[in-house]
């Protein structure tokens, strides 16, 4: 049993800890899908604390895997544990038996499985979680009580560490769809040779209280004793004529959009993301306008994309002192996808990525030459 346990503890010691590791990459991502969460529970009042949550839930993964590991105070921690597995296996199943919410995001945005192969991980780890809580007495520390209080104490620090730096900058790896990099231009389009989804058109009847579906090649067309219900098109094959970034639409506050011509414009062009103006971080403003003046000198345009109204975007230019940018309207959703960062900065060259930068790294010369956060 020594050696079950063993492996026990290693394989959910790994998982825990390469779980939280790659969420403390961007917990903001977490912190999102926790508001989708509560969106869907009417759990409005929560939203204000995800981010904490997201940030607790993700070291608390990373503390219980090494926890687990080192064996350090197992009576406590195997109930905990126990606790936070029997949790993300009602998650998981929750999004993959109520459809309402697209996939729990248990991996966060770098690595993608399916809700069934997330769910049935779930219940895999909550069958070894209940093995190491019913054996955690026989569980003995790796090393004594003070170097194992030691290392806890290092891993705590690391795993909040490691957010705040992906919070305060960028995250350490960008595994979204806007990427430095990524062509904008190209990556808008449908791919070439992409085959487009097959619908089949199905047909409802009833005949003695008894729904069944037909398709148009077996409806019952002769037969009056069954009462047609409802005609839908259903989902054959899934087909991937999609484009990577959907929804990328920059306009003016006059309704004109301005998406084609800011993404074609040559040479380079700057983009400001501020999804909300009243929570947006002020820091190194005049790093901001120094670059704009440099920008404005050598005749590349900078844009401020504001997810705001109107008044309120005026407002945040006006008190930043950025009146040289232009400002332009943004849908939020896709602004905090775009960037991690409230304000963060985006370099173009001719729809294509150059550089990204958080609040806290604001370049000082115009171009690639500066230094750019990218993978």
């Amino acid at each position: 049993m020594k050696y079950v346990l063993w492996l026990i503890r290693i394989i959910v010691g790994v998982l825990f800890i390469f779980s939280g590791l790659v969420k403390a990459n961007d917990p903001l991502g977490l912190s999102y899908k926790m508001d989708e969460f509560f969106e869907v529970w009417h759990m409005y009042w929560m939203m204000p604390f995800s981010l904490a949550l997201s940030i607790t839930m993700i070291a608390f993964e990373i503390i219980a895997g090494v926890a687990v590991l080192l064996g350090y105070a197992q009576r406590v921690f195997s109930v905990l544990l126990l606790l936070l597995i029997t949790f993300f296996t009602f998650l998981t199943a929750y999004v993959l038996f109520s459809g309402k919410i697209k996939e729990c995001g248990c991996f966060g945005d770098c690595i993608k499985i399916t809700n069934e192969e997330t769910f049935w991980k779930d219940v895999a780890l909550l069958v070894l979680g209940i093995i190491l809580f019913i054996y955690r007495k026989r569980i003995q520390p790796v090393f004594n009580k003070n170097i194992g209080t030691s290392l806890m104490i290092l891993t705590a620090f690391f795993a909040f560490g490691m957010q705040w730096w992906g919070l305060e900058h960028l995250p350490f790896h960008d595994c979204l769809p806007y990427k430095v990099g990524a062509n904008l231009i190209k990556d808008r389009q449908i791919p070439p040779g992409a085959t487009p989804d097959v619908y089949e058109s199905v047909m409802i009847y009833e005949k003695d209280g008894v729904k069944k579906e037909f398709t148009t090649e077996n409806y019952p067309w002769q037969d009056t004793t069954w009462v047609f219900v409802d005609r839908k098109d259903k989902l054959v094959k899934k087909g991937n004529a999609e484009p990577k970034i959907k929804d990328f639409i920059i306009a003016d506050y006059d309704g004109n959009e301005m998406t084609d011509q800011i993404l074609n414009t040559p040479g380079y062009a700057y983009l400001l993301f501020v999804k909300d103006p009243k929570k947006a971080r002020t820091d190194n403003m005049d790093k901001l306008r120094a670059l704009i003046e440099n920008a404005e000198k050598q005749n590349v345009p900078f844009y401020i994309l504001c997810s705001a109204t109107k008044e309120a975007a005026e407002a945040f230019r006006k008190q930043n002192g950025l009146d040289k940018a232009i400002l332009m309207v943004f849908d939020g959703t896709v602004s905090k996808t775009a960037l991690r960062s409230n304000p963060g900065l985006m370099l173009l060259e001719q729809g294509v990525i150059r550089g990204k930068w958080s609040y806290r790294d604001y370049p000082t010369a115009v171009g690639t030459d500066s230094k750019s956060k990218a993978d």
